[in-house]
């Protein structure tokens, strides 16, 4: 879990307008979602099943055919 501590930028009605975050939770946190979106194609590729699968010890031979 990425401990996050928001400041935030408030506009003349006390609303507020942005976030302001220290940059290394910042980096926490694009890491977190790289390693997320890794997860999701992983996922898609494992989930498309139009592809023929073939042995890996095969697809060597192929590769050095």
């Amino acid at each position: 879990m990425i401990a996050v501590h928001p400041e935030y930028i408030i506009n003349d009605k006390a609303q507020k307008k942005a976030v302001i975050i220290r940059f290394n939770e910042w980096k926490s946190i694009l890491s977190e979602m790289e390693e997320l979106e890794d997860i999701r194609a992983y996922d898609t590729a494992k989930a498309d099943t139009t592809d023929e699968v073939i042995p890996f010890e095969q697809a060597i031979i192929e590769i050095k055919a």
